[in-house]
């Protein structure tokens, strides 16, 4: 069994206090979305973001669509679709490829991976994941892909399985100190951070879980200001840019506090944000109080 450690640590501080960002910005419209949709499984590759399955959320349909937006150009490509349609996966790029991992459908199996590959258009199945997952979070950290957390389909865990391109294997990190699903992940100085997320309860939490993949632990980091889930989040040098519906917050890294950014002209929840050129990009979602999928693209500058 993987240790666990979960200890303080530089930068591990809570900080309650949030800091208004000041100054006139705010969002504004890029061009839609081709389909609306939420529970997306999306990532960045080269500049490009990359949107696959997911749900139109009225119906509940899960979907097979795959498509890449080029912020220059504020185009979209259709892309070859999914050999699956399902949602609630998680999106990732390692190694030049597109991975979505789980989600779920009537006919997924919810241990489904497949990577996409840019130059040749086609999708590869990868190793199924050692047990079924929804509504996980998945990144790349060390040239390996990261799955963590998500519903097992029915309740919380708290596993990180870890996939190896070069040998296709996964292999088993030091769980996550709480068991969760509808969390974020980035990599942030080095490490991978866990924002966020919904416990068993079906309470939404603040934490942030901070992994050391060189010692295999897990250690508290600075909490949300606010609890968080299905939330958008992205890293961009020494910060990280997080939004939820009408919440917007911005971690410094150098003073190791939160603050908060100007609210989405849409709110929405089960969106993907992305940085492209020092713009953030607000794709999709789900709109509150609605709760009706969106095709919605907002954009704003960092500040």
């Amino acid at each position: 069994m993987a240790a666990l450690t979960v200890a303080a640590g530089p930068g591990a501080a809570v900080y309650s206090a949030v800091r208004k960002d000041s100054g006139p910005r705010k969002w504004s419209f890029a061009g839609q979305m081709p389909h609306r949709r939420s529970y997306t499984a999306s990532a960045q590759l080269d500049g490009k973001i990359y949107v696959a399955s997911g749900m139109v959320g009225n119906s509940g349909r899960p979907l097979d669509i795959a498509e890449r937006y080029d912020p220059h150009t504020d185009s979209w490509k259709t892309l070859t679709p999914l050999p699956e349609a399902f949602s609630a996966a998680a999106g990732a790029a390692v190694g030049g490829r597109f991975y979505v991992v789980g989600g779920n459908s009537d006919e997924a199996s919810g241990r489904q991976v497949f990577s996409y590959d840019p130059k040749s258009g086609h999708w590869r199945r990868e190793t199924p994941l050692p047990a079924p997952r929804t509504n996980l979070a998945a990144i790349g950290f060390g040239g390996k892909l990261y799955a963590l957390g998500g519903l097992d389909p029915v309740y919380p865990v708290n596993t990180v399985s870890v996939y190896d391109p070069a040998t296709r294997r996964w292999s088993q990190a030091a769980p996550l100190p709480m068991k969760l699903h509808a969390l974020a992940a980035v990599v942030f100085h080095g490490e991978i951070w866990a924002l966020g997320g919904r416990v068993r309860a079906g309470n939404s939490i603040r934490n942030v879980w901070i992994y050391d993949a060189r010692r295999n632990r897990w250690r508290a980091g600075p909490a949300l200001p606010k609890p968080m889930e299905t939330l958008g989040a992205v890293t961009t040098g020494d910060r990280i840019d997080a939004v939820l519906e009408s919440i917007y917050v911005i971690y410094d890294g150098r003073t190791h506090r939160w603050r908060s950014g100007p609210s989405l002209e849409v709110p929405r929840h089960a969106l993907g944000l992305f940085q492209v050129d020092g713009t953030l990009y607000a794709m999709g979602g789900c709109i509150v109080p609605q709760l009706e999928d969106s095709a919605v693209i907002e954009k704003i500058g960092l500040g």
